[in-house]
């Protein structure tokens, strides 16, 4: 895979990126995004600083090539020169690490950062300390859940479920990195959702799933349509723009058929943006303009009460994220 430095914040343009023609649906819809005046809420990026004592386990392959302060520090300062112009006022952090103190950097590092509203934090159901460990951040208003993932491994132990009941009562949600589960991720969840109704889920990066074949698209589709039937499942619009072959495209056609997809299954009211910053820089011609502009040029086609959902009021619904700040307003 191709990898490029990550760019300067404000010196990226749509227009200026090699490859990348005047009229394509990312520049247009990133142009169109700068003047919006919704209050956008970008529901996934993530935080690390590999410079720190005990450095950072994500990302073990660095988008910038390792060279410091791009590729090795992703904090909230950064975030925020490179999304202002495009009109965002809060993101949701989600922890890609597994070192539980990792979450508490993650709260120090939004405590002085009014852009961050909320912190999916990373505690593991199958820990006996659980719901020690729950309790002790959820006194922070800004965590609002976990990431989890090989859910499969705790569907047949009690204290696994009873622990995810204990999210669920603490009005937190799951968040699950979708297509790293592989093709009975959908088949899990609606066992995990079985067992434990009251849970909210967020399913991530659901455009990114790849099929091997057709008979295996239908029976993960049927599962996703059955999600589809509970209220309380969400789907972010992340990891849109991936690649395909050798190639990062920014065309919309590229990954039109399935967005549709997804859609029809989700409706306008659970589905939301999420950049999955600074990964979302990691590809050749891949930057935040091209990220959030072919997201929104899929979601204008559905029509203007769309783009107002799907970038801004639906991270209120699986997310009590926290105003912070001016024009953090919730729906």
């Amino acid at each position: 895979m191709n990898r490029r430095q990550f760019v300067n914040a404000l010196g990226i343009l749509p227009f200026a990126a090699k490859g990348l023609g005047a009229q394509s649906a990312a520049a247009q819809g990133a142009q169109a995004q700068g003047t919006a005046s919704v209050p956008i809420i970008d529901t996934h990026i993530h935080l690390f600083d590999k410079t720190r004592p005990g450095g950072a386990p994500y990302p073990r392959d660095l988008p910038g090539g390792g060279e410091p302060p791009q590729g090795m520090i992703a904090v909230p300062g950064r975030y925020k020169a490179i999304v202002s112009p495009f009109g965002v006022v809060g993101a949701i952090v989600v922890e890609a690490s597994p070192r539980l103190e990792d979450n508490q950097w993650i709260l120090d590092q939004a405590a002085s950062a009014p852009i961050i509203v909320g912190l999916v934090g990373r505690i593991d159901p199958a820990d006996p300390a659980f719901g020690k460990n729950l309790e002790r951040f959820h006194r922070n208003t800004l965590f609002l859940g976990i990431r989890q993932g090989q859910l499969h491994l705790g569907l047949d132990k009690p204290e696994y479920m009873a622990n995810l009941k204990l999210l669920a009562e603490a009005d937190c949600s799951l968040d699950v990195d979708t297509p790293r589960q592989g093709m009975t991720a959908t088949e899990v969840l609606v066992k995990v959702l079985d067992k434990v109704p009251s849970l909210r889920l967020v399913m991530d990066h659901l455009p990114d799933v790849r099929f091997p074949d057709r008979a295996i698209k239908d029976n993960y589709v049927a599962h996703l349509k059955e999600l589809g039937q509970r209220p309380q499942v969400y789907i972010k619009l992340s990891e849109v723009v991936h690649k395909s072959g050798d190639k990062v495209s920014t065309d919309l056609s590229t990954y039109k058929e399935w967005l549709d997809e997804l859609w029809s299954i989700f409706g306008e009211d659970r589905v939301m943006f999420g950049s999955d910053w600074p990964q979302s820089e990691s590809l050749e011609f891949n930057s935040y303009p091209n990220v959030i502009g072919v997201a929104r040029a899929f979601v204008a086609t559905k029509g203007p009460s769309a783009l107002d959902k799907v970038f801004w009021k639906n991270a209120g619904r699986p997310y009590r994220w926290v105003q912070r700040g001016p024009g953090q307003r919730k729906a």
